[in-house]
């Protein structure tokens, strides 16, 4: 039995496609696909019922799945546990954050939180959505940091978790403001001339909401870079390679400055949510302060 497996089937169980479960786990269809197999023979019963379209779980899969999911989240407790005792970090508070937010607003919250709540201590894992979302699936944070948008959705099962909004934040297109000025660059431009793109992974979130974006007009881009973080994006944005698109916080003081210049329509920016998500039967009676406090 491979853990990954129970991870595959519990993914199938709520997309309901190989195709969509496949990316969300980050491996090929035909490697998923062996996957949900291998755990079948294992089960010696079939989990899948392959003769829908879309397909579903067939009725042993539909008994099997809370099992799957209640699995997971058992193992990787006690995985935790036993860490905990043997590192003595019980009291630690865990939280998953893509890295710009874990710079752009973690860091001073929690200075409020360390303020507010006594002997408070944390560890904040950066990482990928991706990678946090999992993480919290499998408990193995307590709190997930993250950013919402209404056509981009989570690789989470939202209605296991308890959310808390804190806030928006925009994704803006910007340049270095001599670049910008020296090379005449705008949007939504021309054909002949398209300013050169600093753009995301189209797999990451971010390159998702900018595609997203994008899609609804008509904008002319030359990719001249692609990077999954935002950090690596505005360097690039600052040595005046190209036009990127940035998380307003993570570049709010270089505005203020004017060393970069917004380019192009207020159409072109990308409203999200900044949220936090938790499960709150796991959270200790230090883990319960930080919630009420991210609500207060």
């Amino acid at each position: 039995m491979d853990l990954n497996w129970l991870r595959d089937f519990v993914c199938l169980g709520r997309t309901l496609s190989f195709t969509r479960a496949a990316e969300e786990r980050n491996i090929t269809q035909s490697a998923f696909s062996r996957r949900v197999k291998s755990l079948e023979n294992w089960m010696g019963v079939a989990l899948i019922d392959r003769a829908t379209f879309p397909v579903q779980l067939s009725p042993a899969g539909k008994q099997f799945l809370p099992i799957a999911k209640a699995t997971i989240a058992e193992l990787i407790d006690a995985r935790q546990a036993i860490r905990e005792q043997e590192q003595g970090d019980k009291s630690f508070q865990r939280f998953a954050v893509l890295h710009t937010i874990s710079v752009n607003y973690l860091t001073s919250r929690l200075e409020e939180l360390e303020a507010d709540i006594k002997n408070l201590k944390a560890r904040v894992i950066s990482d990928s959505l991706s990678t946090c979302c999992q993480l919290l699936a499998d408990g193995g944070c307590d709190f997930l940091l993250c950013y919402r948008h209404p056509d981009v959705p989570l690789v989470l099962d939202e209605s296991q978790f308890a959310r808390i909004d804190l806030g928006s934040e925009k994704m803006v297109p910007v340049a270095l403001k001599s670049a910008s000025d020296t090379h005449g660059w705008d949007l939504p431009g021309t054909a002949k001339t398209p300013s050169p793109y600093l753009a995301y992974e189209r797999s990451s979130f971010l390159g998702a909401v900018v595609d997203q974006t994008l899609g609804k007009q008509q904008v002319h881009l030359s990719v001249q870079y692609v990077d999954g973080l935002v950090e690596a994006i505005k360097r690039r944005v600052l040595n005046g390679i190209g036009i990127g698109w940035l998380p307003h916080s993570a570049i709010q003081s270089e505005l203020a400055d004017g060393l970069v210049s917004q380019i192009g329509p207020a159409s072109l920016e990308a409203e999200m949510t900044l949220s936090v998500f938790c499960s709150p039967a796991r959270l200790n009676d230090k883990g319960k302060e930080v919630w009420k406090n991210f609500g207060a």
